[in-house]
């Protein structure tokens, strides 16, 4: 009976033991299941999560804001200072059509009916005006808030995309309250322009902001270098009016001053129009900007050496260049061929 007992008391004990046992590797498999979501490796992987986010966010605008910076700084203009101008990047349908006029349509305009419009300086035989990289120099003066100007841009735009690539062109208007106010164009301020045959250089003295005192807000300056430049050849004996602008010296070769077309051709147009004109020989906007551009065109290949031949070789240039021999200033102190009267086609620069 004392064994039976005993046996039975084992048995009993072995049965606890037992479950005891099953009872902990119950308790152990739940610990290690919820180990991952409790530990400290997982709460902070779940923290870091939105803060890299954060930091990556910060550094992709850090990158943007550099890039822009850096390419605020990449101007094809010379002088020296800056101000706030109220320009905006020209749309790209407009940098297209202005920068790719159809050669059958430069072809038909030919001169535009315009006269002789560029002095040539070789009688005088000046050194060759170099640009930065060394290669001829297209320089240019002006100013935003001038009407004459901002028609001219559009020619010399047109012109220079022959030569080369505008990778960044803002456009803006003249002054609002000058003659021809508003008139839609570009500014060369902050440009770039890329060419393997001509420097660009340009310089635009104002903004189109009036500055309180009866001038407009200061944005560049010429160096002592363009302003010997200006002195010499911005004025008698070359050309009428002395210090007016706008004022395009090519590579010590040719000069001109004013616009070579009325800005009152622009007036009423967007960019969206005028540029939309360019694709039409026969009006008005397109005569007036293409004829002035071929001109340029054609005293740019006189100063590159007919460089490249699929322009220089291309209508109408080779005949304009055959104009291009003679001084367009006669002996009776007037320039010939603007396509305003002179007081008209020029603006005194402030002094």
């Amino acid at each position: 009976m004392a064994k039976a007992k005993q046996r039975s008391s084992s048995a009993s004990q072995r049965r606890e033991e037992v479950k005891k046992q099953r009872q902990q590797r119950i308790t152990s498999s739940q610990n290690r299941q919820s180990q991952p979501r409790g530990s400290g490796r997982g709460r902070s992987k779940q923290k870091q999560r939105p803060w890299g986010l954060v930091v990556g966010t910060l550094l992709v605008i850090a990158a943007v804001i550099g890039v822009f910076i850096y390419l605020s700084h990449q101007s094809t203009g010379t002088g020296t200072g800056g101000g706030n101008t109220g320009s905006t990047p020209t749309s790209p349908s407009v940098l297209n059509a202005v920068t790719h006029v159809s050669p059958t349509v430069l072809a038909n305009v030919g001169t535009g009916g315009q006269q002789k419009i560029l002095v040539s300086l070789k009688g005088g035989s000046p050194s060759i005006l170099l640009g930065p990289r060394g290669k001829p120099e297209f320089f240019y003066m002006g100013a935003e808030y001038c009407p004459f100007c901002a028609a001219e841009r559009w020619a010399v735009v047109v012109a220079l995309s022959r030569f080369g690539t505008f990778s960044k062109l803002n456009q803006t208007t003249s002054s609002a309250t000058d003659v021809y106010p508003n008139t839609p164009t570009f500014t060369f301020y902050q440009s770039t322009y890329t060419s393997q045959y001509i420097d660009f250089v340009a310089v635009e003295e104002t903004t189109n902001q009036p500055d309180g005192s009866g001038g407009y807000t200061t944005l560049q300056t010429p160096t002592a270098e363009q302003q010997n430049l200006i002195s010499k050849y911005d004025g008698p004996p070359y050309l009428s009016s002395a210090g007016s602008i706008p004022f395009i010296d090519i590579g010590n070769q040719y000069v001109m001053q004013g616009a070579n077309y009325s800005p009152d051709v622009l007036s009423g147009h967007s960019w969206q129009d005028i540029a939309h004109d360019l694709s039409n020989s026969d009006s008005p906007v397109t005569k007036g900007i293409v004829g002035s551009a071929n001109y340029l065109t054609a005293a740019i290949c006189l100063a590159t050496n007919q460089q490249p031949a699929s322009v220089c070789k291309a209508d109408p240039v080779p005949q304009i260049e055959q104009s291009l021999g003679k001084s367009a200033f006669n002996a009776g102190g007037a320039q010939v061929g603007l396509g305003a009267p002179l007081s008209q086609a020029v603006i005194r620069r402030p002094e």
